[in-house]
């Protein structure tokens, strides 16, 4: 996807990209709803390969979306990365800790509102090859225990999302822990400082389907 605005302010050395600011013709956003079903489809699709999923193929009926919203993903979001920062343990549902330690911190705006977000890692995967370079996203905002999981969400990220001192980050691919849909997993609670003062109508709502025990 091509954002024309978005080299300008990358050259111009802006510092923060508010969401709306760019202008995207209507092909581009056709092009976007169709990336956007086929990364859906996809995430239905993984809970039937997970040896250890909390969803049956007829459960998968019951997950629920937001419309996509260009306004949500964010093409370039100013990034400070955050060398010095010490490891600790992030607290999950299930009374559990896990070693993270935050990677950087993105800023952006949305509707004149100046908006912040840890972004994180686990230590636990820089040891794995395959997933050293994945970046963890876990938020809470105002639709929580209403139209999406009262626990919150996550994004997964990867290093590649980050643009020198820019990250993308589409909040359209934002997705509800499997605390959402069954007990017995251990879902990192989002940080404090993660607790968005706004609505993120975006992304994963709340489950249709019966919570299993």
């Amino acid at each position: 996807m091509k954002y024309t605005l978005t080299y300008f302010l990358l050259f111009a050395g802006w510092m923060i990209l508010p969401l709306g600011a760019y202008a995207q013709p209507e092909e581009v956003h056709g092009d976007y709803d169709k990336q956007l079903a086929e990364h859906r489809a996809k995430y239905k699709a993984d809970f039937l390969t997970e040896a250890r999923s909390p969803l049956t193929a007829s459960d998968t009926a019951f997950l629920d979306f937001f419309q996509p919203n260009v306004l949500w993903a964010i093409p370039l979001a100013k990034f400070e990365r955050t060398p010095d920062a010490k490891p600790f343990e992030m607290m999950t549902y299930s009374g559990q800790k896990r070693d993270y330690v935050q990677y950087g911190i993105m800023k952006f705006e949305f509707e004149g509102k100046a908006l912040t977000l840890n972004i994180y890692q686990n230590l636990r995967l820089v040891q794995d090859s395959l997933y050293r370079d994945y970046l963890f996203l876990p938020f809470k905002d105002f639709t929580n225990g209403e139209e999406t999981y009262g626990g919150g969400r996550y994004i997964d990220l990867r290093q590649t999302d980050i643009i020198g001192t820019f990250i993308q980050v589409d909040f359209n691919k934002c997705y509800n822990p499997w605390c959402a849909f069954s007990d017995g997993f251990n879902c990192p609670i989002p940080p404090a400082a993660n607790h968005l003062e706004i609505a993120v109508e975006a992304g994963e709502k709340k489950f249709r389907g019966e919570h299993k025990h």
